[in-house]
């Protein structure tokens, strides 16, 4: 379905893209390896399905978009708030990794039943496990209102009256979009600030944990292998959408149903060859391909050296912590994995962005625009500036922006100070003097601390917290120093920050359930004002908001300035690709099946196998331990009919497809629209993809679709999941 353009500014702007991004294709052609972009959905019609089709695509640009019929999007879901799932059955089974549905796992895991540790498998319906803060969001809808949004927007304006009026108009076109409907709507910006579309979605929180693998399979390698290929990882879980019995969204109750898809995905075990067409539905959270040289520094400079530093130093006191005892490994396995991830992103995209000479190329483009401006006095007028604006900002902000980063890298070591919300609501309610209020606050409190002392281990916070808040005050310059070290730490501690925590810790009502809850029973004004913990975050959150404001008088210079250079980039019809940067909307990639050299005389082929599993294999390791039961079933080759016909149990393949973060559990399909695997990962070698694609180097990482069936059915016996599916063979 093409989208209805509805004025003639919209009309303008939609020609010029078509247009641009047709001399691009026709100057530079369809290379092989050159499968960059994530497409927007009504766009794929009239630019992406000449060449989809020549990759062996079998499918129509209806069959995978429309507002007409079922089709592909419809089995794809957001899951939870940073995830992607897919509808697998005719009752609303969904597939996603098993890091997409860490959280939900650990928190059903108890030391008596580690499903973690175990993995967890309902042979029943009645045995799924409910998630109360676990939703699928699937996608209605997209439309282009950049007109809409930009007509009450005027030559001469300033970027602040520009937001307002922007502000204004989406507002009313979401109300309009989604009143009477139950759905929700977001106009999305795209393209810097250029184009805007409406994204309308409907949400389920009925969403129940079916199955996961052991860890041991699901999380194999962990963060040694993390980012990396080859890949052994069988990284999916399995739950399920539940509806009210009329299959409209409702909250969790025993009498919903499971729910009926518009569309499921089949599912193929026929297998995979090198160059077969693959194709991602997902939700990329965000890339920045449109980024300059002076935010490039930006990353090496400051974002990635603070995040390796402040992160590495918390992980190594958690982890030690987690090996030492089994309860504090499920309490802080998922907060551990959710810091290491990008931790290890981090190290490496700040090493490929140097190895790469990323600078350096966004700096060739700067000089070939600054060229192309300066030729013509109209758009010098009109982007001669955009640069300066982007340079300005970015030097500008640099020292606020250090502190900022560190200061919120830090407060996450430290969990008792993330109590400073639950404080204030119970101050505030105690000084209206109203005793409905108080209830009121004091339930809030209490629906939320049973779930963070659950997952909380005062000693291992007591270290942590020592080392962030001694990090911190050696790091960031005095300037930017909350007042506790100096009215607290200095005068009563004489500097010492050890004792200052360990007294923190002794005395707070914060520092435990049993002492919030005894408080929570009596509460007194005095107690919770005077309560080391609340002043101690309140003096954090302070300056952390003082710092927000002084880096965001370089927020508006910097918006107009990137505004400006992506507008301009579009005009200059450059030679990188035209798609908008991902924003966690609904995109579209396309590529093949295939190996890759990530150096001189090295070649990855394309796929893993469950021998290079248990060729990994070290028994008792956190990362590369494995179940007896799989490495016999390797070693007798029971395999069912999931092995390839050249007699391997597949576990991983690697595609040309471009994605990120929030892709994880993306479907990978082939030209039919079958599912024949997760993406989960991206390589080493191209971790600057976010910022330069990589044509030579970028793929993504999948676990095959065999791997999570034979896991599912060979492995735990849950062959009622797998009989749920459409099999095609």
């Amino acid at each position: 379905m093409r989208i209805k353009i509805t004025n003639q500014k919209s009309l303008y702007f939609m020609k010029k893209l078509f247009a641009l991004l047709l001399t691009l294709i026709l100057t530079f052609g369809f290379r092989a390896k050159a499968d960059e972009g994530m497409w927007l959905l009504p766009l794929i019609e009239k630019l992406n399905i000449g060449k989809m089709t020549e990759l062996g695509l079998k499918l129509s640009a209806e069959d995978i978009y429309s507002l007409n019929k079922a089709c592909v999007k419809d089995a794809v879901v957001i899951f939870g708030g940073g995830c992607t799932a897919e509808i697998v059955s005719s009752q609303g089974l969904v597939l996603t990794n098993h890091h997409c549905g860490y959280g939900s796992i650990q928190a059903h895991s108890t030391v008596e039943h580690d499903y973690l540790r175990d993995g967890f498998w309902a042979k029943t319906k009645e045995e799924e496990l409910s998630n109360p803060n676990l939703s699928v969001t699937f996608l209605v809808r997209i439309e282009d209102v950049t007109g809409q949004v930009l007509a009450n927007v005027k030559p001469g304006m300033s970027e602040t009256e520009r937001t307002a009026a922007i502000g204004e108009a989406r507002q009313a076109i979401e109300k309009k979009a989604t009143e009477g409907t139950g759905y929700r709507g977001q106009v999305g910006s795209f393209y810097g600030g250029n184009y805007f579309y409406l994204l309308v979605y409907e949400r389920y929180n009925d969403v129940r944990l079916v199955g996961t693998p052991p860890s041991s399979i699901g999380k194999f390698g962990s963060d040694t292998d993390n980012w990396e290929w080859p890949r052994h990882t069988g990284d999916f879980s399995v739950f399920r959408v539940y509806s009210a019995p009329d299959g409209k969204p409702a909250a969790y109750s025993k009498d919903n149903v499971p729910l009926k898809p518009k569309h499921y995905l089949p599912v193929s075990i026929k297998g995979i060859d090198k160059g077969d067409f693959a194709m991602i539905l997902g939700y990329p959270g965000r890339t920045s391909r449109y980024m300059t040289s002076f935010e490039v520094n930006e990353q090496l400079q400051i974002v990635h050296p603070d995040r390796i530093k402040v992160r590495g130093i918390k992980q190594d006191i958690w982890m030690k912590d987690m090996q030492a005892d089994l309860k504090v490994n499920i309490q802080y396995s998922a907060k551990y994995f959710g810091s290491s991830n990008y931790w290890k992103y981090s190290i490496g995209q700040k090493a490929g962005l140097e190895r790469l000479n990323v600078k350096a190329k966004k700096e060739e483009i700067e000089n070939q625009f600054n060229k192309w401006v300066n030729e013509n006095a109209d758009r010098k007028a009109k982007y001669g500036e955009a640069l300066n604006m982007i340079k300005n900002s970015i030097e500008g902000r640099a020292e606020y922006y250090n502190a900022l980063q560190y200061i919120n890298e830090c407060v996450q070591g430290c969990e008792l100070l993330t109590m400073n919300q639950m404080a204030t609501t119970l101050i505030t309610a105690l000084k209206a003097n109203d005793e409905k209020k108080l209830t009121e606050a004091i339930d809030r409190v209490k629906s939320n601390i049973s779930g963070f002392y659950k997952d909380y281990n005062s000693a291992t916070d007591n270290k942590s917290t020592k080392a962030m808040l001694n990090l911190y005050r050696t790091s960031i310059p005095a300037k930017f120093h909350p007042d506790f070290y100096a009215n607290v730490v200095d005068k009563k501690f004489k500097g010492n920050i050890d004792k200052f925590v360990d007294n923190m810790f002794n005395k707070s009502i914060f520092a435990s359930e049993a002492k919030l809850t005894a408080f929570l029973n009596k509460p007194v004004l005095k107690v919770i004002e005077n309560d080391p913990v609340y002043l101690t975050s309140a003096s954090i959150y302070k300056t952390s908001g003082d710092i927000s404001k002084q880096n965001g008088q370089f927020t508006s210079g910097l918006d107009t300035g990137r505004r400006l250079w992506i507008a301009a980039l579009m005009e200059m019809a450059p030679e990188k690709t035209l798609y908008p940067d991902a924003n966690f909307s609904m995109r579209l990639s396309y590529g093949t099946v295939q190996d890759y050299d990530p150096k001189d005389a090295v070649t990855y082929k394309f796929y893993t196998t469950l021998q290079g599993v248990v060729d990994k294999y070290k028994p008792g390791d956190y990362e590369f331990d494995l179940p007896q039961r799989l490495i016999d079933l390797n070693n007798k080759k029971e395999f069912g009919r999931y092995a390839s016909p050249k007699g391997y149990m597949p576990v991983c393949f690697l595609t040309t497809n471009d994605i990120t973060g929030g892709n994880s559990g993306s479907p990978v399909m082939n030209g039919k629209g079958e599912l024949i695997g997760l993406a989960f990962d991206g390589n080493w070698e191209a971790m600057s993809g976010d910022i330069a694609y990589e044509t030579q180097l970028q793929r993504t990482i999948v676990v095959d679709i065999r791997y999570v069936l034979w896991t599912m059915d060979i492995y735990a016996g849950a062959r009622n999941l797998v009989d749920e599916m459409t099999i095609v063979q």
